[in-house]
C-alpha cells in the first residue's frame, strides 16, 4: 500500500533536486526501471511512519532529472 506522506521535504533528500511527486510504501513493492514517458528517475529514502519502516519514493520528471552544467548526480551515496 502506498500513500502521499505529509512530512515530505520540499526537495529530494537523495539528490537535492525538485520532484514531481512522492509516495510512501510500507508493504512489499516492485520497481520497474524500464523507460518511462513520465518519469526519468525515482530516488528512494528509507524512513518510518508511526514507528513502522517504510520507503519514500521521489519521482523526478525527465526535465527535473536532466543534468545541469557542471553538476549531475544521477546516483548519490
Amino acid at each position: 500500500m502506498s500513500n502521499v506522506p505529509q512530512d515530505a521535504p520540499p526537495r529530494c533528500p537523495a539528490c537535492g533536486r525538485a520532484y514531481a511527486s512522492v509516495s510512501a510504501h510500507r508493504d512489499s513493492l516492485m520497481v520497474n526501471l524500464f523507460d518511462n514517458e513520465r518519469y526519468q528517475r525515482v530516488c528512494f529514502e528509507p524512513t518510518s511512519q508511526d514507528g513502522d519502516p517504510c520507503v519514500y519514493f521521489y519521482h523526478h520528471t525527465h526535465e527535473q532529472a536532466e543534468p545541469s552544467e557542471g553538476t549531475e548526480t544521477a546516483t548519490t551515496g
